[in-house]
């Protein structure tokens, strides 16, 4: 971020924060009662928060929010409130109520504190005031060559928005991760809560970020489970780029030494990078495989994936060598091709083709296996995104409390590089794939995420479960 973009950023921040609250966040606000849908099986109840659609707008037009409470089971009164998102528009009230290894990760926990989570506005999934659609691309943009490619692109990435934006320009403006942040102070507010506890599990960890920047004296704990570091995004995509390669390492040991693996006994790194380069020249079909599409669904697979499905990673690595890239095509997307209305108000955007091509050689350059896989760089279908990018760089205030960060190999170094600036935090590690490990039933993490929330006892440096 240039010097003007930031102090815009800092001014913006500062003017946010001393906005006076709205009378639906003051305390009292809530009324729970019958959730659209019903109860479950887990006696959810749930009560409808009104904001401001701008918070910059604090008497404007208001917006209303769904939340779902599960009350504390104990016999004593619940010791406070544990807000939880399961990942950016993830609907939380479905997720809490309906899948039976969300509410029972919080079985424990309930028994000393009520867990409430909520809808993010914009998201079509959810119960609060949403866009009249969402964004939908048929293929992946292509990589551009020139700037006149690139142009094209954005092009069509604004044709692709106007449905859902131009509708209602100011909700589709307020859908990043800051606003988010107002939002769950609302929450707060009205829940009556001095401070607050909070799981933000993957990109919810951005929502928690956002939230320290704004309201660091409001958090009496904070979990963040997987998630990804955006202070700093530039430095971070180098980061992100140098995880994907350590991962590729754990594969290739793998690999050498199981006799499954197709690839045993081959040249690997050597034979992945000259199909990377032959990909680039005349892309791979089925699903038009350039170089970086297959280095970053590589990524994407060894993101999500554990040794159990290696040798199917294994075998559409060596049919792409011979020409065939459907055992790619039938892999996880990473992300999708359709852009996230949440991520393209959050992540820094190349400004034109040469800044592309110059950060894509700073990766490949840290990376030459996985490149850009699970960096930001390449994503193309936020490239003349119609909103601003809102999110404020920068580390996290001093006066933010001890944090605990937990992740699994996967998305565990991420995680760490967001909880070490914060003096006292501690992490957790599982050595294992998987995302959001709390919610896995892992025992282990499970007592001290617990331990953590219920009487702010952090586990050991270097503990692993």
């Amino acid at each position: 971020m240039n010097i003007t973009r930031a102090l815009a950023a800092a001014v913006t921040l500062v003017a946010l924060c001393q906005f006076p609250a709205t009378a639906a966040a003051r305390e009292g606000a809530l009324s729970w009662g019958d959730c659209p849908g019903g109860d479950g099986a887990t006696g959810m109840r749930c009560a409808t928060l009104r904001v401001p659609v701008d918070w910059s707008r604090p008497g404007g037009r208001r917006i209303e929010l769904k939340l779902g409470r599960l009350a504390a089971t104990g016999s004593r009164p619940a010791k406070g409130t544990v807000l939880a998102n399961f990942g950016a528009g993830a609907p939380g009230i479905a997720y809490l109520r309906d899948v039976p290894g969300v509410s029972a990760a919080f079985t424990q926990l309930r028994q000393s504190m009520d867990i409430v989570t909520w809808d993010p506005r914009g998201y079509t999934n959810g119960y609060s005031t949403h866009l009249p659609c969402e964004i939908k691309r048929a293929t992946d943009p292509v990589l551009p060559t020139d700037q006149a490619g690139f142009d094209r692109i954005a092009a069509g990435n604004r044709a692709d928005a106007a449905p859902c934006h131009d509708p209602d320009p100011r909700l589709f403006d307020s859908i990043g991760s800051v606003t988010h942040a107002r939002d769950m102070e609302a929450i707060r507010r009205a829940l009556g809560d001095s401070k607050i506890n909070l799981f933000m599990g993957s990109y919810g960890g951005v929502f928690g970020q956002a939230y320290a920047r704004l309201f660091p004296k409001r958090i009496r704990t904070m979990v963040l489970d997987g998630t990804g570091n955006m202070t700093d995004p530039e430095k971070e995509n180098a980061a992100r780029a140098r995880d994907s390669e350590l991962r590729l390492r754990r594969f290739l040991a793998w690999c050498a030494d199981e006799p499954s693996c197709v690839l045993r006994g081959k040249d690997v790194p050597r034979l992945w990078q000259d199909l990377v380069a032959r990909a680039d020249r005349v892309p791979l079909q089925p699903g038009g495989f350039d170089g970086v599409k297959l280095q970053d669904y590589l990524g994407q697979a060894l993101i999500t994936q554990g040794p159990e499905q290696w040798p199917a990673t294994a075998e559409a690595i060596a049919a792409a060598a011979r020409g065939d890239a459907s055992g790619f095509a039938a892999l996880p997307a990473p992300g999708g091709p359709n852009p996230d209305v949440i991520a393209c108000q959050d992540m820094p955007r190349p400004a034109g083709h040469a800044a592309l091509k110059a950060a894509m050689k700073r990766l490949r350059d840290l990376a030459p296996n996985t490149g850009t896989g699970g960096t930001t760089v390449t994503r193309l279908p936020c490239i003349g995104y119609p909103a601003p990018v809102t999110f404020p760089t920068g580390p996290l205030p001093k006066t933010v409390p001890p944090l605990l960060g937990v992740g699994t190999w996967a998305d565990f170094p991420g995680t760490e590089r967001v909880i070490r600036q914060v003096r006292g935090s501690a992490t957790i590690y599982h050595d294992g794939p998987g995302h959001e490990i709390y919610l896995s039933g892992n025992a282990c993490v499970t007592e001290k995420v617990n331990a953590y929330f219920v009487g702010k006892i952090l586990p050991a440096p270097g503990t692993e479960c």
